[in-house]
């Protein structure tokens, strides 16, 4: 997990921009990025506290 910030930060602008002139903005191509990592944790966070909550049981 905490590798997954630096991923957000530098993928989502390296793969904004195809070809040979790759470039780095960190606005460009980023938001769908952290949207999909956003649901990513969430949807893990999820399962790891429905996981407690039958092992409560």
């Amino acid at each position: 997990m905490k590798y997954a910030l630096p991923l957000v930060v530098l993928a989502g602008p390296l793969a904004a921009h195809t070809g040979e002139s790759a470039h780095v903005h960190p606005h460009d191509g980023a938001s769908w990025l952290v949207t999909v990592a956003v649901l990513g944790v969430a949807a893990l966070a999820g399962h790891l506290i429905v996981s407690r909550v039958r092992n409560r049981k």
